[in-house]
């Protein structure tokens, strides 16, 4: 990427930079949440984000491409730095597919360490048209990089299904959260991308430095010969620039001067920027009003979840006692009981018309026996028939309906006509469908899989005690830009999202940390609060400015009681993405990368490539 042509490298460098890249890519996974409990590094904290660490890491990588002297070595780099990154993030992937779907344990890892090499190779594309085409001008490297990054990531997170799980913006939910709610997850990516490129110069840039003045001959002072010649001190072999620009005439120092400038108001909007900056993306939306709620943790081990002596017992009996225990909350005080109940995805694990009137009677009638107004309820279950197909869904009750479903639960096939429904979006592949061609490796797990139905995108929302409600259900709300659909009318757009989730196939791991962190982001983006339901955590009420203000201890059961302040109005983020996607940032990105790759001989002088 130095424009250097092509040559020979040190013996040993390249296995000096691949384990750069390794360790960079390890770091890159660190950042989203670290997972080692017993020690981190400075600044950092056990299932916490951070994204100085996250700028730091990736600019190792560039380091390593401003060294590659060949596009093929530069993509070699950016391989093994994602492979690194993205197993080092989904590694609990290993813990689905091995203790609870049992694979041998050498095939899940195979598995893992695949699906983050076939990911991979956005990020080696990326890199190698990086290093194809990269200008002679440092500050459109940087704006290449990002660019050519974002797209990767874009790639990542939505061709195939998608899976953008441990996005570099997500580490940023902390450092970048003012330009969450005006640029989204993507948007925070590419500024930390930019940095990250101006860390790596400035250090490859100091180090070239010190390199030139180790190197250089020993000034000597001026004598005379033996026959009283004088004799001048041999100069440098190399003038180095010490700032970059300043012998390019007025435009390498315009050019310079504007990085320089657009690198500090970053890095001021990050560190120091005041309460109407920290405040902008939100300024347009407004309370709504509170809301009372009660979070359900039922910490049922996946591995008898599915169970009948086991798992779905204690399902039908904890979940709907703690439903009644609510009914009778708010009887006792109207004023402080719960108006709402969420239950986590698949907390019912039968279909409904497996239950029974025995079990629907009485939970029906606990909600119906109360007034009008009184406790409502979210309930994960799965939906259909073999005939019609099945989705993974979430019912909403209220005493109303629940007087009506009583009525018809001896009718066979009419209970749910009248319930509030939402079916799962985006599925999981493997889990919720199987992709094509890969029928066989689903036969080698004992996980029960099945192709489920979509549900629409931007499905109605719930009223509930003036608030409007939006489910989502597990990695729904790690795609944005679906939540934000929405989004399209300030009169309709949700003012409370929920998310119902079952982490327990992923253990005691860091993917409870990584998720939490997610639907932080999404909070901010949105300008909406984000009730978190699951089955072993992380259960948690997030605000609209993206703080945690409640939070159930994870793999334990209980339930979690807390008021969430409603919010109306959209933010920018909301606004752009509801009307166009992502297709902004796709847009901006491809026209970045065409206007940069066809001026890449900006920086030239007098026809001849200088070496920056």
């Amino acid at each position: 990427m130095s424009r250097r042509p092509p040559g020979r490298s040190a013996r040993g460098s390249g296995y000096f930079w691949w384990w750069i890249c390794l360790a960079g890519g390890v770091l890159q996974a660190a950042s989203v949440a670290w997972p080692f409990p017993g020690w981190s590094l400075p600044g950092m904290s056990a299932g916490q984000p951070s994204g100085f660490w996250q700028i730091v890491s990736l600019s190792m990588l560039v380091l390593a491409l401003q060294y590659a002297t060949r596009v093929g070595q530069a993509a070699w780099r950016g391989w093994v730095f994602s492979t690194a990154w993205l197993s080092g993030t989904f590694w609990w992937l290993f813990i689905s597919l091995h203790t609870y779907g049992g694979l041998p344990a050498w095939l899940a890892v195979v598995a893992v360490l695949t699906l983050a090499g076939l990911l991979s190779i956005y990020y080696a594309v990326a890199v190698g048209l990086l290093c194809s085409w990269a200008p002679v001008s440092r500050t459109a490297q940087a704006l290449l990089f990002a660019s050519l990054w974002t797209l990767a990531e874009l790639a990542r997170g939505h061709w195939f299904t998608g899976f953008p799980w441990g996005a570099g913006g997500y580490a940023q939910v902390d450092l970048m959260a003012p330009w969450a709610p005006l640029v989204g997850v993507y948007g925070m990516g590419f500024l930390a991308a930019i940095l990250a490129y101006a860390l790596a110069s400035l250090i490859s840039g100091l180090w070239r430095r010190v390199s030139t003045w180790m190197l250089s001959p020993v000034s000597r002072p001026v004598g005379r010969t033996a026959v009283g010649s004088r004799m001048a001190a041999p100069g440098p072999r190399v003038q180095a620039r010490v700032v970059p620009g300043l012998t390019d005439g007025w435009w390498g120092l315009a050019r310079t001067c504007l990085l320089l400038l657009a690198v500090a108001a970053l890095l001021m909007s990050m560190l120091a920027g005041g309460q109407a900056w920290r405040t902008l993306g939100h300024r347009g939306t407004t309370g709504a009003g509170e809301l009372r709620v009660w979070l359900l943790q039922g910490n049922i081990p996946q591995d008898q979840k599915f169970e009948p002596g086991t798992g779905i017992a204690q399902a039908l009996s904890w979940y709907p006692q703690q439903i009644g225990l609510a009914v009778d909350a708010a009887r006792a005080n109207t004023a402080t009981g719960p108006q709402l109940v969420v239950a986590p995805e698949t907390a019912i694990p039968l279909l409904p018309d497996q239950l029974g009137a025995e079990f629907w009677k009485p939970l029906l009638g606990s909600l119906a026996d109360q007034p009008v107004g009184g406790v409502s309820t979210l309930v994960g279950l799965p939906l259909g028939s073999l005939e019609e197909g099945y989705t993974n869904s979430v019912w909403g009750l209220n005493p109303e309906t629940a007087a009506k479903e009583r009525d018809r639960v001896d009718v066979p096939g009419a209970l749910g006509s009248g319930i509030y429904r939402y079916d799962k979006n985006h599925l999981v592949p493997f889990g919720e469908f199987i992709p094509p061609l890969f029928r066989w490796f689903t036969d080698l797990m004992n996980i029960p899989l099945g192709d489920f139905n979509r549900g629409g995108l931007a499905q109605p929302s719930w009223p509930v005690a003036g608030q409007r409600l939006a489910p989502n259900i597990c990695f729904e709300d790690l795609f944005g830009e679906e939540l934000a659909a929405s989004f399209g009318s300030a009169a309709t757009a949700p003012t409370v999202l929920i998310n119902l989730s079952n982490i327990a196939w992923f253990g005691d791991s860091v993917a409870i940390d990584q998720h939490l962190q997610i639907s932080r982001l999404r909070a901010i983006e949105l300008g909406r609060p984000m009730l978190r339901a699951t089955n072993t955590g992380a259960t948690a009420v997030i605000d609209h400015n993206g703080v945690v203000t409640h939070q159930l201890e994870r793999l334990t059961r209980g339930r979690l009681e807390a008021t969430v302040q409603g919010r109306n109005g959209i933010t920018p983020y909301a606004q752009w993405t509801a009307r166009w996607g992502l297709m902004p940032m796709w847009v901006g990105c491809l026209v970045l990368v065409l206007v940069i790759a066809s001026l890449r001989s900006l920086g030239r002088r007098g026809g001849r490539t200088r070496r920056r």
